[in-house]
């Protein structure tokens, strides 16, 4: 495509014999750096030297495979506009319902209004930063803890973090295990802990695309696929606060499962939420 003057209509129409419509579209706006009106008033202009190689770029990476969200850079997310790249996971529709699960609890226990009292909440592995950031957007009494064991994935969410703007004053990003990266004086006061940890075991076989280019250790969590979930449910009582709620994400063969470690733990109330597509995905469990 390069070595041309070329205009972005031109280059739509090349890239769609290349790519499926959908991505070819998202590739060249991408390379345009325009949406919306801007990029239909700019149809007819010419592409620049430089959009022209990074466009090309895309085209050949979404051609090996690679996923769209990955070559573009960026990924909607509820609210957001996260920056991604294959040090962590893609967020998935799934997971913003996992999101408005927790906004649920958060309103249950602030009495049906989130402006009425604070509250604390930790997202644990938070990868990209997903879940913990639209928490930080959409309750602004929150204070939200968001860890990661990986240094990789940390770098990700921090770079979300710097553009989220004035919600991200009440972010903290903290390195370790679980809970383990918790400051110790926060254990008996979190109102809510969410999480979206890995629950693939390890026989199952995933799909190409995801098992060649996203992080295995944030899809794999051992030979049963529940070892994350165990761990999670047994130590969440203990940091949080009477009448806290645990918000975890899984997989649908395992509700049942899940269900059980949460009633072994000590947590009194104890379901598990459908996504939008009726399949059985979050575990709530109140204290």
């Amino acid at each position: 495509m390069t070595g041309r003057p070329v205009t972005w209509r031109a280059l739509l129409a090349e890239t769609s014999r290349r790519l499926e419509a959908g991505d070819a579209l998202r590739v060249v706006q991408r390379a345009s750096g325009w949406e919306g009106a801007d990029w239909l008033l700019g149809l007819d202009g010419s592409a620049p030297r430089p959009a022209l190689a990074h466009l090309d770029a895309m085209v050949a990476r979404r051609r090996a495979g690679e996923p769209l969200q990955y070559v573009l850079g960026c990924w909607g997310f509820r609210t957001l506009d996260l920056y991604l790249d294959r040090r962590v996971l893609i967020p998935r529709p799934e997971t913003e319902q996992v999101v408005e699960v927790a906004l649920g609890e958060l309103r249950r226990i602030g009495g049906g209004d989130l402006r009425e009292r604070s509250f604390t909440v930790a997202d644990l592995g938070t990868g990209s930063g997903a879940i913990a950031l639209s928490l930080a957007v959409e309750v602004v009494t929150a204070a939200v803890w968001a860890t990661d064991r990986s240094t990789d994935a940390l770098a990700v969410a921090r770079a979300n973090l710097a553009g989220l703007g004035r919600p991200g004053a009440r972010v903290r990003l903290a390195e370790g295990d679980w809970f383990a990266a918790l400051p110790s004086e926060l254990a008996g006061t979190l109102d809510l802990v969410v999480a979206n940890p890995p629950y693939v075991a390890a026989h199952e076989v995933l799909p190409p695309e995801v098992a060649a280019w996203e992080p295995t250790g944030a899809l794999v969590a051992g030979p049963s696929g529940l070892e994350a979930h165990e761990r999670i449910v047994a130590e969440a009582p203990r940091w949080l606060r009477d009448g806290g709620s645990l918000v975890v994400e899984l997989a649908p063969r395992q509700a049942g499962a899940v269900t059980d470690l949460a009633s072994a733990a000590g947590f009194t109330e104890v379901e598990v939420r459908p996504d939008l597509a009726g399949r059985q995905r979050a575990l709530v469990a109140r204290r």
